[in-house]
């Protein structure tokens, strides 16, 4: 239930909300080069970007610090990545026999944190910043300079969250120097062991200094967040060329749209919530003591983000399948504006379903109740999608390219997830699967199926107009099908552990769970080795890829779906031929002897 305090909140939002439409509509001008505008008496003029760093350090352009974006996001990835195959390399045996017990804990609270705050939204907000601006017809972000500090606003919450690990590295090196001095801070300072959900009581009296680091890296995350996606909204609203109506906007950026309204009402309440737990460790606070507002205050608090937060990451996911699907199916997209009711239908009922997670917790049944059935009712919108894709399908002309394979494949992943989601959301199953591997498997067949793969679908489909190259199709084939085998082989074990009972977050089990656990394992490491061959795909398409000449890479003119950023493509393409013509063919004017 909405309490009436929380009224007041939710119009300052909506009017804050309008005020800065307003001053997107009102500012709808040319953007200059450096992300400003011009003023009376200004030309617009372009001005060539510094080289090197400088220009990576400096950039307001979207295209540029979606880059940014792209590989803060990957970065972050591989991070978390390294976190998950030493967790599944630990549980390869029922015994502690590799990390122990504390490295464990360790690992899935960073691999959590990391995956869903650093890498997951990073990415889409990359791939938004790039190509956003140009489907919709607009110069740029509404507000660049903003769209810059949103970007540079994560690397520091990256070492504020992981600062444990990086300071013991630093104390090992510097301890041989003798600067005992500077190393016991260092080493006083542990990778945080709280799980990624920072349940109270035992996240608000553990005595890890590192904690309050990374409740200020959260923090700082969930700003740049909340700035990005006010300027996506803006953006959208306000920079729009004429020819784009609302009946004419590409369904990537609804889905975009209805992300950033949901993270802007979900962040700053889950900023609140970190505040508080900060305050509670070190000003002596009560908002989650036992005594005070009580341990289930937090997990309210939490998950009126964290459930949304699914969303925030699997609309734009939506969105890429929507967008990318047809290409390859000769089909223009099968009930679009279903799919864009269907979207923001999810995201006014994200907000009514976060008590699902706490089904065990001993809250009121009809309470339960009601969360249950918002629960069910919002797989509803999620199969209008399932089904519009199935049907796009339906008598197309597929082409299963690499990432035609991948949406196929992330189809097949999402279907299982969200079937086995509305078990979940059901009381008597959820008593009995809470908390054991089921609801793990469950999530990552979202989080590794449609979010994923999705994203690298994208990387396929976008590499030419990102590079001027192309990549090794028959490699990326292979990656694909490498991708979508590790997923199912992995995360339908643990659905199956969790039906026999297992529990999660333990780095030791009963010997029977041996080989299925085994299984997962391999799976994971299936994956591990998808995600190399594609790394390697990319860097070396990138240095000795064949360079692109015709825009159309993907025959979409014959189908009619040569879209806006194609067409950019194209005139960019064409741009560089003329100028590159205008090069050789340019007279001699030096003197002759």
């Amino acid at each position: 239930m909405v309490s009436i305090d929380s009224v007041p909140g939710v119009v300052l939002g909506v009017v804050l909300l309008a005020v800065l439409a307003l001053v997107g509509v009102v500012r709808r001008r040319r953007a200059m080069a450096d992300g400003g505008y011009p003023t009376s008496g200004e030309t617009v003029t372009e001005t060539e970007k510094p080289f090197g760093l400088v220009r990576w350090f400096t950039t307001v352009d979207h295209k540029d610090i979606g880059i940014l974006y792209i590989i803060f996001g990957l970065v972050a990835a591989l991070w978390g990545g390294t976190d998950a195959m030493m967790l599944r390399t630990e549980l390869i045996t029922p015994g502690t026999t590799i990390w122990g017990t504390e490295t464990y804990n360790g690992l899935f609270t960073t691999h959590g944190i990391t995956m869903i705050f650093l890498f997951a939204l990073p990415v889409f907000f990359g791939i938004a910043n790039y190509f956003l601006p140009i489907l919709i017809g607009a110069d740029d972000m509404s507000f660049p300079r903003i769209n810059a500090i949103a970007f540079w606003l994560l690397p520091p919450a990256l070492v504020l969250i992981r600062g444990g690990l990086i300071t013991e590295v630093l104390g090992k090196l510097l301890r041989p120097l003798g600067l005992t001095a500077l190393t016991a801070p260092l080493f006083a300072l542990t990778p945080i062991d709280i799980s990624w959900t920072m349940y109270a009581p035992l996240s608000s009296t553990i005595a890890n200094p590192q904690v309050d680091l990374a409740l200020l890296g959260l923090h700082l995350s969930g700003v740049a967040t909340t700035m990005g996606a006010i300027n996506f909204i803006v953006t959208i609203f306000a920079e729009r060329d004429e020819e784009v109506t609302w009946a004419t906007l590409d369904i990537f950026s609804w889905t975009m749209l209805t992300t950033s309204a949901i993270a802007l009402f979900a962040f700053p309440l889950l900023g609140s919530a970190l505040i508080m737990l900060f305050l509670d460790r070190n000003f002596g606070t009560a908002f989650f003591a036992v005594d005070g507002g009580g341990p289930l205050l937090w997990q309210h608090l939490f998950w009126f983000w964290g459930h949304p937060e699914v969303y925030i990451l699997v609309l734009p996911a939506f969105g890429l399948v929507s967008l990318i699907l047809p290409k390859f199916s000769g089909r223009k997209l099968f009930g679009f504006k279903f799919i864009v009711y269907s979207t923001l239908a999810i995201g006014v009922l994200s907000f009514g379903v976060w008590a699902h997670h706490m089904f065990t917790t001993g809250i009121d049944p009809r309470v339960r109740a009601s969360f249950m059935a918002v629960s069910i009712a919002i797989a509803i919108p999620s199969a209008v999608k399932t089904f519009n894709w199935m049907t796009t399908m339906w008598s197309g002309r597929i082409r299963l390219t690499a990432p035609m394979i991948l949406l196929i494949g992330s189809i097949g992943t999402f279907i299982v997830g969200g079937v086995t989601g509305v078990f979940l959301a059901s009381i008597p199953v959820d008593l009995v699967l809470h908390d054991t591997h089921y609801v793990v498997g469950h999530f990552h067949l979202i989080i590794m199926g449609v979010i994923a793969m999705s994203m690298v679908a994208a990387s396929y489909y976008w590499f030419p107009i990102l590079t001027r190259r192309m990549y090794d199709q028959r490699l990326a084939r292979v990656q694909a099908v490498l991708l979508i085998v590790g997923v199912i082989v992995t995360f339908n074990a643990l659905l199956i552990l969790g039906y026999l009972g297992l529990p999660r977050r333990y780095a030791y089990y009963p010997a029977e769970f041996t080989l299925l656990n085994q299984i997962a394992t391999v799976g994971a490491y299936v994956i591990g080795v998808s995600v190399f061959l594609w790394i390697v795909n990319m860097i070396q398409s990138l240095r000795t890829g064949p360079l692109v000449m015709d825009a159309d890479v993907w025959n979409l003119k014959e189908t009619g779906q040569f879209t806006r950023e194609w067409q950019w493509f194209e005139e960019r393409l064409r741009e560089r031929r003329g100028f590159e013509r205008g090069e050789l063919s340019a007279p001699d004017t030096g003197d002759e002897d």
